[in-house]
């Protein structure tokens, strides 16, 4: 790719927040300049300490910081290092680190806050290169606003933001108007082992399927895509009695979307389960189920590793009396309800629970037990999914080892982390990278079958 004339190079500076949310940002402003204030490398090494998730983006990112710099002298910092992203490559863009000097003149934001000593920095390099593009990059829009205020243009990192609306995000299945088949003009129909597939073209709106969706039409047609290549479709012809009837561990799916949830949970060939829909739609309770079944019942795998994405939780844990799983148990209180739900109509509902405690290989776990670990033969809930970042997501799925299943759980609506949004949630990122992949599904949950009560709180409040 040729390199923009000078002029048009413009000078990225990069927030704190921006290194947490992807410590790798650095290598995606291909020919422009990046720079990073002092202050951001002084909130870097603040934060750098300890067991936190923030604490391991941190040093990741002071890692890159340095072997990008590599030994270069201050006088070439201070010019701009080349940014060598591979051995061979052609150095692309420089990385710069900026001094915090003094300002002239009294037009300047008082110093007390780091946020305002970046912005005054950016201030005075904007008055030292006039000619050049000067914007600061942070996810904070609380930051951004106060730097466009004071006269710094500001925008959102999107480099890991593949979606422009979140309605364009994969819902697992197409619903079709009617009868799925009116619309098909050919189609070729085997038996295998009990099993009927459709062989179809790929085209219209067919060509919008990917592997693992279903098709659901209202005449109670509904179809799962088995195998898809560049020019046919093969759907697997699904029983719309034999999902809803499908009892796992004492449960029933309550609509169609749960029984879909429901057959992809249990699948041995999907190793990956991303279930969101709002509070009160299933997710945790179907997956709860679905995997005491698969350990307990079918011993298809060896151990469930439950944990949590909460604002607060890593660093809280800590302060916390009793072991890992006594400070763990306020934050997954979640599983624990469900399998009470689970277990509502025995007998002595507390003696099922506690039963099923100690019989079933359940782990509650911190996120910070599962970086750096490899799990073999395990199936892995992680709740509150929403709450992680592209690169969180990341870490996580890559522990899971042979014979492993992952199962994220999440709510798009309910985004406790000040510097996402729906559309920047490592969520959102998952879904649409792992649409395509033969191994992985997306089921959103509809409706709020909890109780009427929470249905209409959903849909009024």
């Amino acid at each position: 790719m040729p390199r923009a004339p000078q002029a048009r190079r413009k000078m990225y500076v990069l927030d704190t927040n921006v290194l947490i949310h992807d410590p790798n940002a650095l290598l995606n402003f291909e020919e422009h300049d990046v720079i990073i204030p002092m202050t951001v490398l002084e909130e870097l090494d603040s934060l750098k300490s300890g067991k936190q998730a923030v604490a391991a983006d941190c040093r990741q990112a002071i890692r890159n910081i340095d072997r990008l710099l590599g030994d270069a002298s201050p006088k070439e910092i201070e010019k701009g290092v080349p940014i060598v992203r591979a051995k061979k490559a052609k150095p692309l863009g420089t990385l710069t680190i900026l001094m915090t000097t003094g300002h002239a003149g009294n037009h300047s934001l008082p110093e007390h806050l780091n946020d305002n000593k970046i912005i005054n920095t950016l201030a005075e390099l904007q008055s030292r290169f006039k000619s050049r593009d000067i914007i600061l990059v942070s996810k904070d829009i609380n930051m951004r606003l106060k730097a466009r205020g004071f006269g710094v243009e500001a925008q959102d990192y999107h480099n890991d933001q593949l979606l422009d609306d979140i309605d364009l995000l994969p819902k697992g299945y197409h619903q079709f108007p009617n009868s799925f088949w009116d619309k098909i003009q050919k189609v070729e129909t085997v038996q295998r082992e009990a099993v009927t597939e459709h062989l179809l073209k790929r085209e219209g709106e067919l060509a919008k399927l990917n592997i693992n969706e279903f098709v659901i039409d209202e005449q109670g047609f509904i179809g799962k895509v088995s195998d898809i290549d560049d020019d046919t479709l093969v759907l697997q012809d699904m029983h719309r009695q034999d999902l809803m009837d499908e009892e796992v561990w004492g449960l029933v799916p309550r609509d169609i979307y749960q029984a879909m949830a429901l057959n992809l949970l249990l699948d041995p060939e999907v190793h990956l389960v991303n279930l969101t829909g709002s509070a009160g739609s299933g997710k945790t309770i179907l997956a709860l189920a679905a995997c005491i079944e698969m350990t307990v019942a079918s011993k298809m795998y060896k151990r469930i590793i439950a944990t949590r994405s909460t604002q607060g939780l890593d660093e809280d844990i800590g302060f916390l009396p009793g072991t890992e799983a006594e400070k763990m148990e306020p934050w997954l209180g979640a599983i624990v309800d469900n399998l009470e739900a689970l277990h509502e109509d025995d007998e002595n509902m507390t003696a099922s629970v506690d039963y099923i405690l100690s019989k079933v290989p359940l782990h509650f776990k911190s996120m910070n037990y599962i970086r750096g670990r490899s799990f073999q033969h395990s199936l892995i809930i992680i709740d509150e999914c929403q709450n992680l970042t592209p690169h969180q997501i990341k870490t996580i799925i890559t522990r899971a080892g042979n014979g492993s299943k992952v199962i994220c759980l999440g709510n798009l609506a309910q985004i406790d982390t000040p510097y996402l949004s729906a559309l920047s949630s490592g969520l959102t990122y998952m879904t649409e990278r792992f649409k395509r992949f033969r191994h992985g599904a997306h089921i959103h949950l509809q409706g709020v079958p909890r109780s009427v009560l929470a249905e209409f709180a959903e849909a009024n409040l």
